[in-house]
């Protein structure tokens, strides 16, 4: 896991501010104290100090992570006014604002939507629904964005066999059946990803049950056109589909079922055609075949915000706070 930080680590050049909107549990309190004590960002956290205080103390604070209570906080009005501002065609009032941003989550979005903070985390408490629409409502989508979708990195640490020790699920999380414009907007989307967050240059796996026409179904029909397309927007990019999960991944196999594809046996994103293959696909990798599944990263958004699941650990939120730290520094660079 080290090395995954490193290679995070490389993107950037300051300490991003990283606002928590779960302060009070006790998994993230110690992630804050974590990620506080190793310089990984700065951290606040929302919640009733009441709360925050003694979970931060219990994992060992020395006094360095900020508290902010959104029923005191003197920012909070500036943040109602913005937000009725932004949303006032859609019928958004002073009392409808204050209600929502009073909301931890909200508010925790409303700090990174006015620049107080540089990336947000949260959905160890709340479901991923809540961080979603508090990300999509406050900060919004980046200019020109399509689609609002997800990833996973997945890191399988002790495979030297692999063509890669750090690859992207995409998306496991929040898109349920892509169109084929969807399913390439999210394959160019996860290439970005990884290239400017770890510096590795993208191998995209186009993924289906039918590898370059051995299987004929509209559902192999849409993994091909999006192939095609994202080889339109992007010839630049590294891009072969429709392919097998094997031939993606095991040169052996991807040598004999699809001979000569610059992916085959070499991918390092691997885009499902549907919710139900990648959410599946990532947890059969995580809990059979020991990978560590960081995320969802959400891609898309005008300002880093990203999930958690709400079975994770101090450890994952840690991992979490790298990436959105990276993602921070890459958008302060660009």
């Amino acid at each position: 896991m080290a090395a995954f930080r490193d290679i995070l680590a490389a993107t950037s050049g300051a300490t991003p501010t990283i606002v928590l909107s779960e302060g009070a549990d006790p998994r993230v309190a110690e992630a804050a104290v974590a990620a506080s004590v190793a310089n990984l960002a700065k951290i606040i956290c929302i919640g009733d100090p009441a709360l925050v205080q003694p979970a931060l103390a219990a994992a060992g604070s020395v006094g360095d992570i900020a508290i902010e209570d959104p029923a005191t906080s003197p920012r909070l009005p500036g943040y109602i006014a913005e937000y009725v501002r932004k949303r006032a065609a859609k019928g958004m009032t002073p009392e409808k604002a204050q209600l929502e941003l009073s909301q931890a989550n909200f508010f925790a979005a409303a700090m990174v939507a006015a620049g107080d903070a540089d990336g947000t985390i949260g959905g160890a408490v709340y479901s991923t629904p809540d961080i979603i629409r508090a990300a999509l409502k406050v900060i919004g989508t980046a200019e020109g964005t399509k689609l609002l979708s997800s990833f996973f990195f997945m890191l399988f640490e002790d495979r030297p066999d692999l063509p890669s020790p750090v690859n992207v699920f995409t998306d496991c999380g929040l898109v349920i059946d892509p169109s084929a414009e969807e399913l390439a907007d999210i394959a160019i989307s996860s290439a970005e990803s990884m290239r400017c967050l770890t510096g590795l240059e993208p191998k995209i796996a186009m993924l289906s049950f039918s590898t370059r026409g051995s299987a004929k179904h509209a559902n192999v029909t849409k993994v091909s056109q999006a192939t095609a397309m994202v080889q339109a927007a992007r010839p630049d990019l590294v891009v072969d589909g429709e392919l097998q999960f094997d031939a993606a991944m095991v040169p052996s196999v991807g040598a004999a079922k699809a001979p000569g594809s610059p992916v085959a046996g070499q991918a390092n994103i691997f885009v499902f055609p549907n919710l139900d293959a990648g959410n599946i696909g990532y947890k059969i990798a995580q809990r059979f075949g020991g990978a560590k599944a960081i995320g969802p990263m959400l891609q898309g958004l005008a300002r880093p915000a990203n999930d958690l699941s709400r079975g994770c650990t101090a450890d994952d939120i840690i991992d979490m706070i790298c990436v959105t730290a990276a993602q921070a520094a890459v958008q302060k660079n660009t």
